[in-house]
């Protein structure tokens, strides 16, 4: 069988991973390498790493949308499925009828919950117990197709969105397996509609929807800060600096206002709403992330001290 894999970072990596030693995967469609960092050097990325080291054919179209020349290569391939894991783009119809047994997608959530770009940071985020992954055949609407199967795991207390990530990914390539495995002797694929009217949206996260506001519960905070890390960061002020809190834990009632900052025991505090919590892990716009300890005490602190 000719399949193709389409998918770009760690997620993506590890479903590829799991269906080319499972199944074969003939090309590999992911986003174009971009550069990354103040010297804009070209990094590739995880699903290209491994297609090159696999000595898979690989496809970087700009755009796929009207895109001829990329729509005319998997033609040629001819391909029996094309397999999706985080890659960024929704498919058109165009694509969506070019493989014999359509295409399928592994999406990081328990759909119609969380469809979407962000399940994963938004199910930390909204303080979820459980999250898992959907195995579904694709529509032209985002995350809207059939489900084929889900497979449930618990969210800890202490994931933040890499951890569950690898989590998710470990996860997925259960259901990837298991959804290769009846296939392969059925020759069939059973799905059910999704319930819309269950259904949720996880947006994109930027950088304006994760700036800390301390008059919110500790537990919505503490929330805020595990599912923006690694990426864009929980923030804050403070002496008009922008401030990363990359890790935090529950310490306790508040004493003081929203926001306020004080150190015990030279460990650094600061009260929300109902709680204190403790700075881990905190960074400097333009400085180096260090501990809440070696933090605090490079700072005077007075009673009026607050980040805002």
């Amino acid at each position: 069988m000719k399949n193709i894999f389409m998918g770009t970072p760690y997620f993506g990596k590890e479903i590829l991973k799991k269906l080319h030693t499972d199944f074969s995967v003939h090309t590999v469609v992911c986003q174009p390498d971009k550069p990354v960092g103040r010297e804009k050097k070209i990094i590739y990325s995880e699903v290209k790493n491994f297609a090159l080291k696999a000595n898979l054919n690989i496809l970087q179209p700009e755009k796929i949308k009207n895109n001829e020349a990329f729509l005319s290569e998997l033609r040629k391939i001819n391909p029996d499925f094309i397999f999706v894991a985080a890659y960024g783009k929704i498919l058109t119809n165009d694509i969506l009828n070019i493989p014999k047994f359509g295409c399928i997608n592994v999406h990081s959530s328990l759909l119609p919950k969380y469809r979407g770009a962000a399940p994963i940071n938004w199910s930390i985020i909204n303080g979820d117990k459980e999250t898992g992954v959907t195995i579904m055949k694709m529509d032209e609407g985002m995350d809207t197709g059939n489900i084929i199967l889900s497979k449930k795991i618990a969210i800890a207390e202490s994931d933040n969105v890499t951890s569950l990530t690898e989590k998710l990914a470990s996860c997925g390539c259960d259901a990837i397996g298991e959804f290769v495995q009846k296939f392969l002797k059925t020759r069939s694929i059973d799905s059910k509609p999704q319930d819309n009217s269950l259904a949720s949206i996880a947006p994109k996260i930027d950088k304006e929807k994760c700036k800390i506001d301390w008059s919110e519960k500790s537990f919505d905070i503490l929330n805020l800060i595990r599912g923006s890390n690694p990426w864009p960061g929980a923030t804050t002020t403070l002496f008009k600096n922008k401030i990363t809190i990359w890790e935090a834990k529950n310490a306790g009632p508040a004493l003081a206002k929203p926001g306020s900052i004080k150190k015990i025991e030279k460990k650094m505090f600061v009260s929300c709403k109902d709680n204190e919590i403790e700075i881990i892990k905190i960074q400097k716009s333009g400085k180096n992330v260090m501990d809440g300890k070696n933090f605090i005490n490079g700072i005077i602190l007075d009673k009026e001290t607050c980040f805002n």
